[in-house]
This record gives C-alpha cells, sequence and structure tokens, in this order.
C-alpha cells in the first residue's frame, strides 16, 4: 500500500510539472517564476515519498507495528538487541509519521519471516532513514524473529498548547496531519487522546479553536471512543453528518501530564516532599501552589488515607530538578491527582526553599502528638522538645519543676 501510494504521487508531482511547464507558459517572468516553483516542488515530492524501503507490520494502525526493511529486494525485520526510542524515532521521521513512543525489543508485534537484516542497530536520532544508522552489517545477527524489534509513533498530536500535553487536536493520515471538529470530538475520544501521548487523562476538552485555526486540512469523520482504546487509530468512526465544520471549529484538549506522585526524604512513604512526575520528569512543588485538598488526592493516590499536614518551606529537607507551580484544583473526591483541573493563574516564583511536603495519616508522623526527645548527646540530657501539630517545639521554663522532668525521664527511659 505504500509502495503503491508512492508510486502514484511521483506519477502525479512529475506530470503536474509537465503539464503546468509546457513551452506555452514561459512568457512572462512571473510565470517563469511559478513553474520554477511547482518543479521544485515536484521534485521534493520526489525525493519524499520515493523512500519506501521500511514498513511497519501487524500494527493497529499505520504507524506502529514490527519494523520491517527492503534490502536487496527482499524484506526483513530488525534484532531487538539495544533497540531504543533513538532507534525508533528514526523510523517513525522515515514513515512520516508523528513522535516516537515507544520501542518495544521483542516480539511485541508477533514474528516475522525470512531475513533477520539488521543487529545491534545504534542510531543517535538525526539519520533520515534508518539504514543510515550503525548496525553489525547486513544480515549478520545472533538473534531469531523472536526478538524482532518494533515501533509506535503517535499518529495525533497536540499543537501550540502551553506544554507538552495540552493543543489542538490534529490526526495522521498518510503523510498529512488534519484538524478534528470540536462537534466530532467528545470526553471519551479525548480519554483516548490523552493516554496514548502519556499524558494522564483529560482536563478540558475546549471549542472554538481555542489553540488556533490550524491547518485548511479538516478531519471528515466523527470519531466514537469509548474510551478504553489504546489508541484513536482504533476507534470507531463513521462520516460527519456536520459539513458546516471550519478551521474556526478546531479542538483543543489539555491533558494532565501528571502522571505519577511520591513523598521523598520523610521517615516513610506516607509523609515527605512533594515529587510529581510530569511525563518523564520528575519535579517538586511550590508550597504556594499547593494545599490541603490536593495533598488529600494524593495521600489516597498513593494508599495513604488523607492529610494531615502540608508543611512548606521544604520542612523535608530541599529538593532539585524543575519546580512544578501549577495549582491543582481538586474537589475532593478524586482518587488520583491526574483526575484534578489544573490551572496557572497563580504561578508565583519559586525555589527549593520553599518545596511543598505532606504528612498522611498512614504515617508514623501523625501519631507523634505528645513525644519528646532531647537534643544532649547521651540522649538523656539537653534541651527538651516536644512534638504537637507536625512540628518540634521547645518548651519554656514557665510553671516547670521536678515533677515534670520526672515524667520526660520516664517517658525517655531514663
Amino acid at each position: 500500500m505504500v509502495q503503491r501510494h508512492s508510486l502514484a504521487l511521483r506519477a502525479h508531482s512529475s506530470r503536474l510539472g509537465s503539464e503546468l511547464c509546457s513551452e506555452d507558459s514561459w512568457f512572462v517572468l512571473m510565470e517563469m517564476e511559478s513553474c520554477l516553483f511547482i518543479l521544485m516542488l515536484s521534485s521534493l515530492l520526489l525525493s519524499t515519498t520515493a523512500d519506501s524501503d521500511v514498513r511497519l507490520a501487524d500494527g493497529v494502525s499505520p504507524c506502529a507495528g514490527r519494523v520491517e526493511l527492503l534490502h536487496e529486494g527482499q524484506w526483513g525485520t530488525v534484532c531487538g538487541d539495544r533497540w531504543d526510542m533513538d532507534d525508533a524515532s528514526v523510523v517513525c521521521k522515515q514513515m512520516f509519521c508523528g513522535d516516537a513512543v515507544a520501542a518495544p525489543q521483542y516480539d511485541h508485534f508477533g514474528p516475522g519471516s525470512e531475513n533477520i537484516w539488521m543487529d545491534e542497530v545504534s542510531c543517535v536520532g538525526s539519520e533520515s532513514t534508518l539504514k543510515n544508522c550503525q548496525h553489525n552489517g547486513w544480515g549478520k545477527h545472533d538473534c531469531t524473529h523472536a526478538h524482532d524489534a518494533g515501533v509506535i509513533c503517535s499518529d495525533v498530536q497536540l499543537v501550540q498548547g502551553t506544554h507538552l500535553c495540552s493543543g489542538r487536536v490534529e490526526i495522521q493520515h498518510g503523510i498529512t496531519w488534519y484538524t478534528v471538529c470540536d462537534a466530532d470530538f467528545d470526553l471519551q475520544d479525548a480519554q483516548v487522546v490523552c493516554r496514548q501521548l502519556g499524558c494522564g487523562i483529560p482536563a478540558k476538552v475546549l471549542g472554538g479553536s481555542a489553540f488556533g485555526k490550524g491547518g485548511y486540512q479538516m478531519w471528515t469523520e466523527e470519531i466514537r471512543c469509548t474510551g478504553n482504546e489504546s489508541n484513536v487509530y482504533s476507534c470507531p468512526k463513521s462520516s460527519t453528518k456536520k459539513q458546516s465544520c471550519s478551521r474556526d471549529d478546531s479542538v483543543g484538549l489539555v491533558c494532565s501530564g501528571y502522571t505519577n506522585g511520591r513523598l521523598a526524604d520523610g521517615p516513610d512513604r506516607c509523609s515527605g516532599r512533594v515529587e510529581l512526575q510530569y511525563l518523564t520528569e520528575w519535579g517538586t512543588v511550590c508550597d504556594a501552589s499547593w494545599d490541603l485538598r490536593a495533598a488529600n488526592v494524593l495521600c489516597q493516590q498513593l494508599g495513604c488515607g488523607s492529610a494531615v499536614a502540608v508543611p512548606g518551606q521544604a520542612w523535608f529537607g530541599e529538593g532539585s530538578g524543575p519546580i512544578w507551580a501549577d495549582v491543582f484544583e481538586c474537589q475532593g473526591k478524586e482518587t488520583h491527582l491526574s483526575q484534578c483541573a489544573v490551572s496557572s493563574w497563580n504561578r508565583v516564583a519559586c525555589s527549593h526553599e520553599h518545596d511543598a511536603g505532606v504528612i498522611c495519616n498512614g504515617s508514623s508522623l501523625s501519631t507523634l502528638n505528645g513525644t519528646v526527645r532531647l537534643s544532649g548527646e547521651s540522649g538523656c540530657g539537653g534541651q527538651l522538645e516536644v512534638h504537637y501539630q507536625h512540628t518540634w517545639s521547645r518548651v519554656l521554663l514557665d510553671s516547670w519543676s521536678i515533677r515534670e522532668t520526672s515524667v520526660v525521664c520516664r517517658q525517655l527511659g531514663c
């Protein structure tokens, strides 16, 4: 199918160039410049479609499948040893698909047959074709077809958003990206798109070209996802009845990119500095952007019950890396932070000195009220401190006597 498509496009581009640039059209300078542009365009189409020596087989979409290469007139597979995202990105680029989202190494799309052409592939990611990447040599391998490499490219993208998980929805078909009409896109469709892009779950679906009008090519089918599909290509589709849709009606989507959370540097897993994973990167949270409702959701997400305190100012020490300043507008019923709407209206400048913390009621810190400690080296002498409301505080001398001292010594086993 790819070969037929390429041959047809090549023939069409060549015919277009020859017809429009006949001798009769070379009368004035403007016409000469127009013909020159058309010839250059047809040449570009030839160069970008002639390369059909790679294909993706047995996937659920044209942009996913087992990697197969055409070499010496025969198709063969690629061994998954050392296969990674740099290699996959070259294949996706060569296939005119979106960004690489996964690089399954071994038999994810079933075994191929006959030749195994490449092994130990090592692309840097900037190559124009897979054949330009380093490998052991054609046909030299120690693999079986149980090791065949695969690629999953994204046939959907979000463009012109404020971050990687927001923007105008565009779907790829062939080598063309199409804008989706807001009337043909709902929350179930959004769930699939966010999941496919590794962006959690949808926070907002926006119509009226909220992220720009996009191109002139409009997607002409209504997408009817159930919400459980792994990619948009697997969703049922039907011809849309809303023929009046235009670029002014393109749909936008905001996904929650926070896919994971943890509490760091506390005495147990249910207390510590808040660290959230945005796509693949971990960062801390600014205490000015964090409240008890968001902390409650995180505690539930971690299986730690509910939040009892949200100490700020790096109470559990300063973290490193990026500082997320998004405000989580949780309502209290959510079980995962990705279900909370995210706002950036209240963003403030922040440093790691203001890293937010959380103490859940599943932590040992939540039961320390009334416990005491002494700051001396021996453990049985020193400045007295009492734990109350999640903070260690010193005790004033007022009304302090030997009786209170006896209680403290007995409590400490001293």
